[in-house]
């Protein structure tokens, strides 16, 4: 394998901390993690021909393009958005379109855009036509043609704000033409490689989930799993009549597992399950060309991958070879699989992209989204694991700063959202940026997580500020005991589960934690449930059975007891809270409550929201304007380090998305 080009790292150093007897590293810049990535998602046409990427165009994250051979100096922006970040795009079938979605401030109402590349020139960018130009109707894509490019399908919940009907979309003139009307609570739609819809899967009201056959004027059921069950098609066979199905339906299976559905009969046949009896099955990776399986991969603390195709493996064990102790993932590969995209990365590298020739061998370096990143100054994350108060084993990440020693270390617990979502041996700008303030980092996946079996995520149920709660209080005993974190200086942040999960630790732990921050954290769960999005109709039955149920008398009552703001006087340590005021799901009434209930017992509290956002930050000076902030507040109340400087742009900012906590108030607007 020849290797054409190696990145090289520019080391920047913003403030070098006093000697002690550790050799601190320095203090990185915090916009070389948090600032706008100069280079990332990075994605080949299907011919291989260019490489289109998203870098920043007049200060907002924009598509570029360029051809695959030539210099990223010669690219030409192809989209101008300025009110909001471009995060993610894809390619037509043919190459002539790029195609991407993008919603108005947060709001989550989600249109579709085309533009040409082939119109962009030095100094004309082409215009990105609104396909599904609709106010307030979010669109989700289903399925991109593989017979005609110029052809895709979507849902839109124009007629009904709750359900997706089915639409064919054309690319070239935006024409829309409806296929069917959703009148019978189907979530999702799937389609066979010949883009024949075949499969649709349903939500009934009780939570049940079906899957179902769709023929030209008949449904039949073909599956069934319970709330309480996971089961899901992934892709079809190369012969259309059977798909991949991913199912833990049974009482004895806890695990889930890969099959092979007869779409005529339903009829399944396992295919296979975690060789290691640990995790849930995770991906299966197909030929695009060929749709024959590649590889299967099952992840519990690590990813572990177990190849079905040699010649893929053999290539892939080739570029492993050259990245010791890194992950290599190939990806995005051109029509005719020559072209890979590959990425390399680990807990204290982003990412290396480069772009592997199937036939040649040869591994073409093309960037780094962070290469200013001091990686050798950043912290190795482990896996550990510890018993929660009724002894449930939890796995969990901890990382500890380098550079600062390993015993009475000042903490940052960091819950992560979902809930019913995981944790991942992976690059993190939270952790490495609070590592080099000098904080230890908890990730601990607590019940209620994905990827460890049912039973262990249906242990969570009910549980919200209960025995979740305890999975992350026991893991902070824990680190105590092991006597390498202060038990004087503990906080808490997170975001959205994990913002609740803040200040459920505050409220009902309230010696636990030195000082917390919330970002988009429900604290009232009875307002949470009562306000969902209209499209999350099809997991309402679900959200009542795994968090509560706000209908009847024991389920208020049993919610009010979970709700942190039922116990904000309770509450005795610092917060602060963030919120975009615009987010659909956890909405801004869900911050103001706390707010008010602590500024009303004259406990001091910090309050940012951003008009332009929504369920977290996506505009860079809005982040940046945070965490400029949320560093000082934890240096001030763990004693951990800070960057003291802020570029004005960001202080001005900052100071735009401060309310004053006095101003707060609840209305019927903001609920």
């Amino acid at each position: 394998m020849r290797l054409k080009l190696l990145p090289i790292f520019a080391i920047i150093i913003i403030a070098i901390a006093g000697c002690s007897k550790h050799e601190n590293p320095p203090i990185i810049d915090r916009e070389m993690f948090f600032g706008d990535p100069e280079i990332s998602s990075g994605r080949l046409s299907p011919d291989g021909s260019y490489i289109a990427f998203l870098k920043p165009y007049q200060g907002t994250r924009n598509i570029w393009v360029k051809p695959r051979d030539a210099s990223f100096d010669e690219a030409l922006p192809v989209t101008q958005k300025v009110e909001r970040p471009i995060r993610n795009y894809f390619w037509s079938g043919d190459g002539k379109y790029i195609l991407f979605i993008q919603d108005k401030a947060g709001d989550e109402n989600f249109n579709v855009y085309a533009i040409n590349p082939q119109e962009a020139k030095e100094g004309v960018i082409p215009p990105a036509r609104n396909l599904t130009n609709l106010s307030e109707v979010r669109a989700q894509i289903y399925h991109i043609s593989r017979q005609d490019h110029d052809l895709m399908f979507i849902g839109l919940n124009d007629r009904d704000k709750v359900w997706h009907d089915l639409y064919s979309l054309k690319i070239s003139t935006g024409e829309l033409n409806l296929l069917k009307v959703n009148d019978n609570r189907y979530t999702d739609w799937i389609f066979d490689h010949n883009d024949n819809l075949r499969l649709a899967q349903r939500a009934r009201v009780d939570g049940t989930n079906e899957l179902w056959r769709i023929d030209s004027h008949t449904q039949t059921l073909l599956y069934s799993s319970s709330m309480f069950e996971t089961a899901y098609p992934i892709a079809f066979t190369k012969d259309n009549n059977h798909f991949y199905m991913v199912s833990n339906v049974g009482n004895n299976q806890d695990l889930t597992q890969l099959y092979l559905m007869n779409i005529e009969n339903g009829e399944l046949s396992f295919v296979e399950g975690d060789p290691d009896g640990k995790a849930d099955f995770g991906r299966l990776v197909l030929s695009e060309k060929t749709f024959e399986p590649l590889y299967t991969t099952y992840t519990d603390a690590y990813t572990r991958r177990y190849f079905k195709d040699s010649n893929f493996e053999k290539h892939y064990r080739n570029l492993q070879s050259e990245f010791e102790g890194m992950e290599v993932n190939l990806y995005g590969a051109t029509n005719d699989e020559r072209y890979w995209l590959v990425s390399v990365w680990s807990d204290t590298n982003p990412s290396d992209i480069y772009i592997y020739d199937m036939i040649t061998e040869e591994l073409s370096f093309q960037y780094n989204p962070r290469s200013d990143l001091p990686t050798q100054h950043l912290s190795k994350m482990k896996s550990i694991s510890y018993p929660s108060s009724d002894g449930l084993e939890i796995q969990a990440y901890l990382t500890i700063p380098k550079g600062f020693g390993k015993e009475q270390l000042p903490l940052v617990v960091l819950p992560h959202g979902g809930p019913w979502a995981r944790d991942w041996w992976v690059y993190n700008s939270y952790v490495q940026f609070l590592a080099n303030r000098g904080y230890a980092v908890l990730q601990p996946n607590f019940r209620g997580s994905k990827g460890f079996g049912k039973k262990y995520l249906n242990a969570g149920n009910g549980e919200w500020g209960n025995l979740m709660q305890d999975d992350i209080t026991w893991g902070v005993k824990y680190l105590i005991d092991q006597g390498i974190v202060d038990k004087e200086r503990v906080g808490i942040f997170g975001i959205s589960y994990g913002g609740y999960a803040t200040l459920a630790g505050l409220a009902f732990t309230p010696d636990m934690y030195a000082c917390g921050v919330s970002f988009v954290g429900p604290s009232n769960l009875i307002t949470l449930l009562n306000s969902i999005p209209p499209y999350w109709e099809s997991i309402r039955t679900s959200f009542y059975e795994r968090i509560g149920n706000p209908n009847t008398e024991e389920g208020t009552a049993k919610l009010t007891n979970q709700s942190p703001l039922f116990s904000a006087d309770k509450i005795a340590a610092p917060l602060m809270v963030v919120q975009g005021e615009n987010d659909p799901r956890v909405k801004k009434a869900e911050s103001d409550q706390i707010v008010i209930a602590l500024r009303d017992r004259g406990f001091p509290v910090e309050y940012l929201n951003a008009p332009d956002e929504g369920h977290g930050f996506v505009r860079p000076i809005n982040n940046m304007a945070f965490i400029a902030a949320m560093e000082k507040f934890l240096a001030t109340h763990l004693g951990g380090r800070y960057q003291k400087d802020i570029p004005h742009e960001v202080a001005e900012r900052l100071n735009d998305i401060t309310v004053d906590v006095n101003a707060v108030s609840l209305t019927n607007e903001n609920q």
